[in-house]
């Protein structure tokens, strides 16, 4: 096991789960700017192209509560790297695709992969870095790579698009090989062997299952309606299963997820923040792309250029966000993030059909990025306050969840929404007044989620946690200081 006693093994590791962060975040967005280019070299038709966007997006936000739990169980960085050799085979699978079953099928075992990652990664943080002014700093460094992977991957997926879609899937293999090789090296393997007591066989079945129907049926729901048979009848069966592993929990003797966790007030609220600032989220970054595509008629390349004043106000303000965590809390920091991505989202549904990039993007794309900066990090110190040992995985697990699951949500409610709004407002004017008339309605719903978020944070999230953590981390701060 490396010795994680000195600050430059911490920074080591911390250097290497970020980059393992980078590369899951990314997928997501990467993939996005390539679509059109893998349409027409596979001859998949619109519809059926959605599916490579949305079999990553199942099998993450299906396997992450599994994968959480299974980091506890057989070590963190024992299915850190297991889950990057998945994700990396599914990334070799997908660049030599050649069909569309083929590459699907490639995009759900990355899914798979990322879904084992996530938890693994963010449970060795919260169990290498003391809980404090040292998890505080690192978790800053961590919100700036989650916040700004979504902008980065439109950018590295404009440029690789140029020379070959393939490379959008190929470019994580090397990333993947590297970091399953310094994993030994670097992290230590996060598992005390008297914490393995059992696993919880029909809980994982019921929990994966569930969630993974559950977010199936809100992607079909924005292609079908939500008012469907098959979206309603998808929905049922996903509930039930969620209900059946309700009732499995509470019976078994070894849980996958110990309900007792929830009795942290604060990991509650987090999680509530987390599913919200999601359906916030995802469909911002969808419905920026939109707009500089479809009405400003900005190419790939540019479109991800233009996303750059956002990835940079996301990184500068977690880092300042991880020392306000330090000096006024958790909970203030996220009630005001919160609150300034509202306001950005508000000012990106003022967007105009004969409007410009220096108008009507950049101004709320630097706002919404100080936002989401100053969101990422408290949400994650939240989530994992008061966590520990069999705790810390399962904790992480959920966050990541929350955030995918409310990420998928809040796609599959805003598409559905602008889809009406521009078949309604089509009928009395031109494509482009259409399409904006559309985007405008989505942001100005998720304004109103961001603001749902603060206001429940305020409400939920313990203002006494989060003082207790501030006070230990300015203790914590003062006594490196005086070493």
């Amino acid at each position: 096991m490396p010795s994680l006693d000195t600050q430059s093994h911490k920074n080591r590791a911390l250097l290497l789960l970020a980059l393992a962060e980078f590369m899951i975040i990314i997928d997501a967005s990467i993939t996005n700017v390539a679509l059109p280019t893998i349409g027409r070299d596979l001859h998949i038709n619109q519809t059926d192209l959605s599916w490579v966007v949305n079999a990553y997006t199942l099998t993450f936000g299906g396997f992450l509560l599994l994968g959480g739990r299974l980091a506890d169980l057989i070590g963190r960085r024992r299915m850190f790297a297991v889950g990057l050799a998945v994700f990396g085979a599914g990334s070799l699978l997908g660049g030599l695709s050649g069909s569309s079953s083929f590459l699907d099928g490639a995009r759900a075992l990355q899914g798979i992969g990322a879904a084992f990652v996530a938890p693994a990664a963010l449970s060795l943080v919260t169990t290498i870095f003391a809980e404090g002014a040292e998890r505080n700093r690192a978790l800053g460094v961590w919100g700036a790579v989650a916040g700004a992977g979504g902008a980065v991957g439109v950018l590295l997926g404009g440029v690789l698009t140029q020379i070959d879609w393939r490379l959008v899937l190929f470019v994580n293999v090397p990333v993947a090989a590297v970091a399953i090789t310094a994993a030994p090296r670097v992290l230590p393997e996060g598992k005390d062997p008297t914490e393995v007591k059992g696993f919880d066989l029909p809980g994982a079945i019921s929990v994966t299952a569930g969630l993974g129907l559950l977010v199936f049926a809100m992607v079909k729901a924005s292609q079908e309606g939500w008012g469907t048979t098959g979206t309603i009848v998808r929905l049922a069966i996903g509930v039930a299963l969620l209900i059946a592993f309700i009732v499995i929990e509470l019976r078994t003797k070894h849980p996958l997820l110990p309900f007792s966790i929830f009795r942290l007030r604060t990991l509650r609220g987090a999680n509530l923040a987390g599913i919200l600032t999601g359906m916030s989220l995802f469909s911002m970054f969808l419905f920026i792309s939109y707009y500089l595509q479809y009405v400003l008629g900005y190419s790939a390349i540019k479109t991800g250029i233009a996303y750059l004043p956002l990835s940079v106000a996301i990184i500068i303000t977690a880092g300042v966000a991880s020392q306000l965590v330090t000096r006024i809390g958790f909970k203030p920091t996220l009630i005001a993030g919160l609150v300034v991505l509202a306001v950005g989202l508000f000012w990106f549904s003022r967007i105009s059909p004969t409007g410009t990039y220096l108008s009507d993007v950049l101004g709320p794309s630097i706002l919404a990025g100080c936002g989401l900066g100053f969101t990422f990090v408290p949400v994650t110190i939240a989530a994992v306050t008061g966590t520990s040992g069999p705790q810390a995985g399962i904790a992480a697990g959920l966050i990541n969840t929350s955030q995918q699951i409310g990420g998928a949500l809040g796609v599959a409610i805003l598409v559905s929404v602008s889809t009406s709004r521009i078949a309604d407002f089509g009928r009395a004017a031109g494509t482009h007044q259409a399409l904006v008339a559309g985007y405008s309605r989505a942001f100005l719903i998720g304004c109103g989620f961001a603001v749902l978020a603060a206001l429940l944070s305020a409400v939920v999230v313990s203002g006494k946690d989060s003082r207790e953590q501030a006070q230990a981390a300015r203790r914590g701060e003062a006594a490196m200081v005086a070493a």
